[in-house]
C-alpha cells in the first residue's frame, strides 16, 4: 500500500468520525461507518490491505531500474 492510499484512509476515518461523534449520522449506518473507519485506520497502519491481494492491486511506488 503506497503513502498516498495510507493518508487517504486516515482522512476518510476521521471524517468517518467526525460525522458520527457530532451526531450527523447516527443508529446502524454510524455504527457501521465507525467500524469502517477503523477498519481503515487499521489497514493504513499495517500497510496492508486484505482485498488488494485477490484483486490484483497495488498502490505501492515501484522505482524502475535503470537498463
Amino acid at each position: 500500500m503506497g503513502n498516498v492510499d495510507r493518508v487517504i484512509r486516515v482522512i476518510l476515518a476521521a471524517i468517518l468520525a467526525v460525522l458520527y461523534f457530532t451526531g450527523t449520522v447516527t443508529g446502524t449506518l454510524g455504527l457501521a461507518l465507525v467500524i469502517l473507519g477503523g477498519v481503515f485506520v487499521l489497514t493504513s497502519l499495517v500497510s496492508f490491505c486484505p482485498l488488494y491481494a485477490p484483486l490484483g492491486i497495488s498502490t505501492c511506488y515501484v522505482k524502475k531500474k535503470a537498463a
